[in-house]
């Protein structure tokens, strides 16, 4: 699990399917999660046409496939699981690069499929080297995985 969470922080953009304005969810936590660390991300909602993190609003993408380049764009993913089934087909679809699947964004299904369609760049479940009690988790694990990527987010 650790190389794969390298290889999804080997990719130049990112995006989180579940990104919200609301303080209280994960996406919202971790879209700015990566805001915080000046990482170029994306936020992926279909129910909204922009979110707000701070003061600032940021203009959202409906799906995988209206990403600017998903060949070069990892997915960070916190849905329910029934709308990540969907998300990781259309991901897949789209050719996006790598998937982090967030605790609680899947089941046994959704799991089975990330791994199959992104070997080695599928991020989740309990795999060697999470700190967290709950999984892999970007609030957790992405700054550790982060660096061992060879990538410097800012503080």
């Amino acid at each position: 699990m650790q190389a794969a969470a390298r290889t999804f922080f080997s990719s130049p953009t990112f995006a989180v399917a579940g990104a919200s304005s609301n303080t209280a969810k994960f996406g919202h936590k971790i879209f700015a999660w990566y805001l915080v660390r000046s990482l170029p991300a994306i936020p992926l909602n279909p129910g909204c046409s922009s979110i707000t993190v701070g003061q600032t609003s940021h203009n959202t993408v409906a799906s995988p496939s209206q990403l600017p380049d998903p060949h070069a764009t990892s997915l960070s993913v916190i849905t329910p699981p029934a709308v990540t089934r969907e998300l990781l087909r259309e991901a897949k679809a789209a050719g996006v690069r790598a998937v982090w699947l967030q605790p609680g964004s899947f089941g046994d299904e959704e799991w089975e499929f990330a791994v199959k369609e992104w070997p080695g760049a599928a991020v989740g479940g309990f795999g060697d080297g999470t700190r967290g009690g709950e999984g892999w988790c970007v609030l957790v694990d992405g700054d550790r995985a982060m660096k061992e990527a060879g990538r410097e987010g800012k503080l």
